[in-house]
């Protein structure tokens, strides 16, 4: 269904898996007691997953042009879905998400929490109609939020107080604080989204020269911006091996990280030195989203009786 693509609904699954694998996995294994109940979760997920659909709706509104050069099979609004209906989604979609998010802030006295529900659909809102053009500035507003559908579990989970380490798995890690955990997690997130980030713009550039934007492959220069992921990727390497050192003596997580993470990351970076075509860019964005739904699978090793 046309409206299904619109709203990135694979997109959302992932964002939703990520956050049901943070609650139930993650926190789990963290927290004695949890604060956040099956139901107030329901409304939380569903809170993100519609103004996270609502920035997909709106981001796309305004790129309508520079799909027609870059994505012409992805284009729906105006062909499949007027524009009009577009907008009433988009309207609709953050005014009920803000409704759940603000009425579960009230419900846990969580300022910060309904900061993070007020911020994130004008931040969606500014970066579909100015920031994405900017230099840097939309790959660093994207990935934040993708890192905030992490981090958003525990800022209503702080209301408890009795936090421990309840499986041998866990107490293998040198870990000073456990919910350093859910932050290495929020970081991964937010690294692999910012290096996606710079290959779509170098996917993208020539739709983006069309509409003058100020993207980094644009001002630097695509083999430039190419180095620049290249190094953020060697960054992202760096701290996997230095998480993955942390459960060496966990031989099924050591093997599934270096299989599923440290190995697919460094044929990665081979394809990214050599990657000149719009192909590659292309394949090199695909295998990063694969890449990053293996590292927040790997959460369920935190909550397995392993030994």
């Amino acid at each position: 269904m046309p409206f299904l693509r619109l709203i990135r609904y694979k997109n959302l699954l992932m964002v939703l898996l990520t956050m049901v694998l943070t609650k139930y996995v993650l926190i789990d294994a963290l927290i004695e007691a949890t604060s956040l109940s099956d139901f107030n979760f329901i409304l939380l997920a569903l809170s993100i997953i519609l103004i996270t659909a609502a920035g997909y709706i709106v981001n796309d509104i305004y790129d309508i042009k520079a799909d027609e050069i870059n994505k012409q099979h992805k284009v729906f609004i105006g062909v499949l879905i007027s524009k009009k209906t577009a907008w009433i989604s988009y309207y609709l979609f953050n005014f009920i998400g803000l409704v759940l998010g603000g009425y579960l802030s009230l419900l846990f006295n969580n300022l910060f929490g309904f900061c993070i529900f007020i911020i994130s659909p004008i931040l969606l809102f500014f970066y579909s109609t100015h920031m994405k053009r900017l230099l840097f500035v939309g790959n660093i507003i994207v990935s934040l939020l993708i890192a905030l559908s992490i981090l958003i579990i525990p800022v209503f989970e702080l209301n408890s107080t009795t936090i421990h380490l309840k499986d041998s798995f866990l107490n293998s890690l040198n870990l000073v604080n456990p919910f350093w955990i859910v932050v290495s997690y929020s970081f991964f997130a937010f690294l692999a989204t910012l290096i996606r980030e710079i290959i779509k713009d170098i996917e993208d550039v020539d739709g983006d020269l069309k509409l003058n934007a100020k993207t980094l492959p644009i001002v630097i220069g695509r083999k430039r911006a190419s180095r620049l992921a290249f190094f953020f990727s060697a960054i992202l390497i760096f701290f996997l091996i230095t998480i993955i050192k942390s459960g060496k003596n966990n031989v099924v997580f050591f093997s599934y990280a270096t299989v599923f993470l440290l190995l697919p990351l460094f044929y990665f970076m081979y394809k990214l030195w050599f990657a000149k075509s719009k192909k590659d860019f292309t394949l090199l964005s695909n295998l990063l989203k694969i890449i990053l739904f293996l590292g927040i699978l790997s959460m369920i090793f935190f909550n397995l009786k392993l030994k």
